[in-house]
């Protein structure tokens, strides 16, 4: 069984309800609707970016836990400039959008750089239970109580937000918008802290019901 495949398929689908739930919000703003055309292809490019980031953490942290080995804690940089092949990656995927991206790495590295060990730690205790056999959610559920994997998805989205709130500040949109571009980025971080607390209470809750 390809266990870091199953974890990452599973991180992509939360990132994925995580984007969705920033959208639909970001639609009912009403000033903020004629910008989102903008955003919203960059939000859907960005997810896929950072659930590829998450696969290579995932897949470190499997490899780690077959062979019962922790992480190295120097792996971290290495898998962060692993991350900025995918940053260039999608970079040339926004180049056709009337839009340009900038990526703030003296911003955006202590938070992407926390991001990768949380994700790092979370994925080797969940794939070291899973040695033991069973399906993913009963591993999950034995290598963390429902309030702990509660309180670090939380904390993972949260760090998730935090980066696209830096990553939005950084947009160039067209001259028209400009005016409301701070004022985006900062309604888009609101919106995406409240979306973040409320998945990962409902994904705990799911998780965890017998």
């Amino acid at each position: 069984m390809d266990r870091a495949g199953a974890l990452s398929i599973l991180n992509a689908k939360v990132l994925a309800a995580f984007s969705g739930r920033t959208v639909d919000a970001l639609r009912r703003a009403a000033p903020l609707r004629i910008a989102l055309p903008y955003i919203e292809p960059a939000l859907a490019l960005n997810v896929a970016k950072e659930a590829r980031k998450d696969a290579l953490v995932i897949r470190q942290a499997a490899t780690a836990a077959l062979v019962g080995q922790p992480v190295p804690r120097e792996i971290v940089a290495t898998l962060f400039r692993d991350t900025k092949a995918i940053d260039d990656d999608f970079l040339v995927s926004t180049e056709a959008m009337p839009l340009r991206v900038v990526i703030r790495y003296d911003e955006i590295e202590p938070l992407r750089t926390k991001r990768i060990r949380y994700v790092l730690d979370t994925a080797y205790r969940i794939c070291v239970a899973w040695q033991r056999g069973g399906r993913l959610r009963d591993a999950l559920r034995s290598a963390y109580e429902r309030t702990d994997f509660e309180l670090v998805l939380s904390i993972i989205l949260d760090l998730y937000a935090q980066e696209t709130r830096v990553l939005s500040r950084s947009v160039r949109l067209p001259a028209v918008l400009a005016p409301i571009r701070e004022r985006a980025a900062k309604h888009l971080a609101s919106v995406m802290s409240e979306a973040g607390i409320r998945l990962a209470s409902e994904l705990a809750r799911g998780l965890y019901q017998h």
